[in-house]
């Protein structure tokens, strides 16, 4: 078919035959084609290399997994650049950072300025052509290559920022296998690895010998050292602990002391105070005691604080209530038995422990709170509180001047009028003297207030040296003050 300048297909010939080649399917290939190296052998490892960079380092032989010789030091591959090669190697690297900087900076440039063209470039250009009728019959032609101008306002005409996947790495140093061999039983038995034992799990339900877990423990392999730092320790703690206890009895016997000498000055204090209360009591001033001028200093300052709190206090009435001054002056210069008749508290408060008096009775027995042991007697108190006429119409009697707004000054008229008395009484009644006080209850059948009464005098006899000598006290101290 060439020879007739594939002019048809011919039916003679039976071969299929394809003019201009219609109808042919188009068949691609990726085979390589064979490459040989410098001693003629194949290159296999081109299909490797197939679509990888030229610079790309591919291990593919046998030759790239020994190691590298070791050259001598005076070999020129060892040795380094001189200055030009030095100089050079850092323009090229400092001009291709250049261009990227300045790429990155033009790029981020809200306006962006024409780029610089290239200088003209100038050919020489001879026409294979030679004659008259070729060329203007020119032999050569100089043509002059210049940068055609770009527009700045242009958009991009490809889409450049298109995420490209990476290449494939370097593939990794082959792994250069030894010829198969057949294994061997001895080599078959050193390869076989035991099942693990576990001491926790066993899933499977396996029933394993002791000796065989212990063996596979390995605890018959090691040999127990025991160092002996563990013995210095332990001497350590031990004598560590034993002065920590010698110290905390030692601190226990300290606090000790210091907590008995402590005591010991409480008493001593209270000891002290219990005489300065007896002496005081009994009138006697201590001649010789330490401290006797600031005792005596004491005395007149607390004199003077009470004189001049009483001072104050007059003028305090004085300016609020000028009616109610002769009568509390009154009130307060009153004895203690004058207002024990009045049946009036006793205002005074003093420094000394004041006790229930008749804690102190000691006439009477364990009997004395029950009643001789009647239980069912319900006699909680042994007397009235504040027994006395007086003492009864100030509890059950208004003050005389407080229903004076709602009732006016009538109010001993309205009570004893006969305004409010029912018309018909209940049966019964009982028309004795109007009572002034409370209820009065009878009289004891058994006699036992007569009995009480007289204990009490009894005991108040005994009481009578002391409560003297209370009274003369008062009077020594009253005049004092005077």
């Amino acid at each position: 078919m060439q020879d007739f300048g594939d002019g048809g297909a011919f039916p003679e010939i039976h071969v299929a035959q394809f003019p201009l080649e219609m109808g042919r399917k188009k068949r691609t290939s990726n085979a390589l084609a064979v490459q040989v190296d410098a001693e003629g052998k194949i290159k296999y490892d081109a299909i490797a290399r197939q679509g990888q960079s030229k610079d790309k380092v591919i291990f593919s032989k046998y030759t790239d997994m020994l190691p590298k010789e070791v050259l001598n030091e005076d070999d020129p591959e060892l040795q380094k650049p001189d200055e030009e090669a030095v100089q050079e190697l850092t323009e090229k690297t400092r001009a291709a950072l250049q261009k990227q900087v300045s790429q990155k900076i033009a790029a981020a440039m809200p306006v962006r300025a024409a780029d610089k063209q290239a200088p003209a470039q100038y050919i020489r250009y001879t026409p294979s052509q030679q004659g008259l009728a070729f060329n203007s019959g020119a032999k050569q032609r100089v043509i002059r290559m210049v940068e055609m101008q770009k527009d700045p306002m242009e958009p991009p005409r490809f889409k450049i920022n298109k995420k490209i996947p990476r290449g494939p790495p370097s593939p990794p140093a082959p792994v250069m296998h030894s010829p198969s061999r057949k294994m061997t039983v001895k080599e078959q038995q050193e390869w076989k690895i035991p099942p693990c034992i576990s001491n926790w799990k066993n899933a499977k339900g396996y029933t394993i010998p002791l000796d065989k877990r212990l063996a596979a423990d390995g605890r018959g392999l090691q040999t127990v050292h025991i160092n002996e730092n563990f013995a210095k320790l332990a001497e350590a703690l031990y004598i560590a602990d034993r002065k920590a206890r010698e110290a905390v009895e030692m601190r226990a016997q300290v606090e000790k002391k210091m907590a008995q000498k402590e005591k010991e000055k409480k008493e001593e204090k209270l000891r002290e105070l219990a005489k300065m209360a007896r002496d005081r009591r009994a009138g006697i001033k201590a001649h010789g005691d330490k401290g006797g001028e600031d005792t005596e200093v004491r005395e007149r300052d607390e004199i003077r604080h009470e004189r001049r709190k009483e001072r104050q206090h007059d003028r305090n009435i004085s300016r609020a209530a000028p009616d109610k001054r002769s009568k509390l002056q009154r009130d307060q210069d009153r004895d203690v038995s004058e207002l024990i008749a009045l049946g009036q508290p006793n205002p005074r408060t003093s420094s000394e422990a004041q006790y229930d008096q008749r804690l102190f009775n000691q006439n009477k027995g364990m009997d004395s709170g029950f009643a001789g042991g009647e239980d069912e007697i319900y006699n909680v108190y042994d007397q009235p509180f504040r027994s006395g006429r007086d003492m009864a119409q100030n509890i059950y009697r208004p003050s005389k001047n407080a229903d004076k707004d709602m009732y006016g000054d009538n109010l001993d008229t309205l009570m004893q009028s006969s305004r409010f008395v029912p018309d018909r009484e209940f049966s019964g009644a009982d028309h004795g003297p109007r009572r002034d006080g409370p209820v009065q209850f009878e009289e004891d059948p058994f006699g036992l207030d007569k009995f009480l009464e007289e204990a009490k005098q009894h005991g108040g006899s005994k009481r009578a040296s002391t409560s003297g000598r209370s009274k003369d006290y008062d009077h020594e101290k009253k005049r004092r003050k005077e």
